[in-house]
């Protein structure tokens, strides 16, 4: 009996290990797939950050060229309205000019013709000195520059326009391109201006196209109730004017 346990205990603990060793394989294979799986998941991250790293960078260079095409466009710009206050000075030049050949012409007319009954009186300005472009000429040089798209321009004459002649009958015209010169870049500057039209000149064709400019400029700010009101003042103010109409129209599209 005692002969046969001691036969069988060997083959007993060699069982046992072998099993404990399996166990223990079964666990550092476990282990492994952990570790694995963990490695992937950690590539996986990093692979996501790059990606997102690519992203951003390829954003910022995109940003980047555009900023730098903006500025090469401002700066033609710039160097455009520049050129056009350069003509529009050189075009005031030239009226001055004519105003002192004419003027240098009656001065003659009114040495030869001294004593004579009627001759004709020298011209002068608002502050004594020789009279320069008139209001025809400086309006019509201004409205030529905003057709030609040289708003600045355009702007700054419009200005001088209504300093110099600030009581012609053309200073709602003068006043609502002014505006019109801020519209495209300058939105709310040109929403000043609108306003401005609308206080001084309440009785021109100009105070309803102006309103209804305010209603626009408050629809692209998504200002709807804004919108309303100042398309209602079209209406109500300006009922036969077109502007009226189109008015209508938004405050149907936008509820009354």
């Amino acid at each position: 009996m005692a002969a046969t346990l001691r036969s069988v205990l060997p083959l007993t603990l060699g069982l046992a290990g072998g099993c404990a060793l399996k166990g223990d394989v079964r666990k550092v294979e476990l282990q492994l797939a952990a570790v694995r799986e963990e490695l992937a998941r950690t590539e996986a991250s990093h692979r996501a950050e790059t990606d997102s790293l690519h992203v951003l960078l390829a954003a910022l260079m995109q940003n980047l060229a555009a900023q730098q095409a903006y500025l090469v466009q401002l700066r033609g710009d710039v160097r455009t309205d520049l050129v056009g206050v350069q003509q529009l000075l050189t075009s005031i030049q030239e009226l001055t000019g004519q105003s002192q050949q004419r003027l240098t012409e009656l001065r003659r007319q009114q040495l030869a013709g001294a004593g004579e009954a009627g001759a004709p009186a020298v011209p002068v300005g608002p502050s004594g000195n020789p009279a320069g472009p008139g209001p025809d000429q400086m309006y019509d040089v201004s409205l030529q520059q905003f057709r030609r798209g040289s708003l600045a321009t355009a702007r700054l004459g419009f200005r001088e326009f209504l300093r110099v002649f600030p009581s012609d009958e053309r200073g709602a015209d003068a006043l609502f391109y002014v505006a019109e010169t801020f519209a495209p870049e300058n939105p709310d500057s040109a929403a000043a201006v609108y306003q401005a039209v609308v206080r001084t000149y309440p009785n021109s064709p100009r105070a309803p196209s102006s309103l209804y400019k305010l209603g626009l400029l408050a629809e692209q700010r998504g200002d709807r109730a804004g919108a309303r009101t100042f398309y209602a003042r079209v209406v109500a103010g300006y009922p036969r004017s077109d502007e009226a109409n189109l008015a209508r129209d938004k405050l149907d599209r936008l509820g009354r």
